[in-house]
């Protein structure tokens, strides 16, 4: 079968829970990918209220990146930074991301970078900087927190290495 071609950060297969939340003004200063991680944070005002996750226990994921090239030029072009909103995604998905952990934690440190394996039923986490990964990357950087225990999902595909497009990676949430 041929690939198909991909424009988006995140590709749906099967869809979970999605709703509107606000976002925290330092991801939107930051803009963010399709498939980022993200927290529930408190805010003054009433109302769900999110920011970057730095791994353990997130909310959910952002369907659509903040700058998108599916978006330029289309009547979404900036709407979600501008109105401080993101479409968040929790439950059971299963979808391709190229919003993934492509190097190890340490190698990302010091190099030289080192790819991390992905194989099918991997146990997927957030990373510190709220990608999926199959690493514990809080106890990889010594964090206080470590182990990490909180597993977002799985590898439902691995990505496919010389691929036409962007390497995906095909992943199973339970968000």
């Amino acid at each position: 079968m041929p690939e198909v071609f991909r424009t988006r950060d995140v590709v749906v297969f099967v869809k979970g829970i999605a709703y509107p939340v606000s976002v925290e003004p330092a991801a939107i200063a930051a803009g963010w990918a399709g498939g980022q991680g993200f927290r529930w944070v408190n805010h003054p005002l009433d109302g769900f209220h999110c920011g970057f996750v730095d791994g353990g226990r997130g909310a959910g994921f952002a369907l659509v990146g903040s700058t998108e090239d599916s978006d330029v030029l289309t009547a979404m072009t900036g709407q979600q930074p501008k109105y401080e909103y993101i479409v968040l995604c929790s439950g059971s998905w299963i979808m391709s991301t190229r919003t993934y952990e492509r190097y190890t934690y340490a190698s990302r440190q010091a190099g030289p970078l080192v790819e991390v394996d992905y194989q099918a039923g991997d146990k997927l986490k957030w990373s510190l900087r709220g990608l999926f990964t199959k690493e514990d990357e809080w106890a990889a950087s010594s964090d206080p927190r470590a182990p990490n225990l909180q597993e977002v999902g799985y590898v439902a595909q691995a990505p496919k290495v010389g691929a036409q497009n962007v390497p995906y990676l095909g992943v199973h949430t339970f968000l």
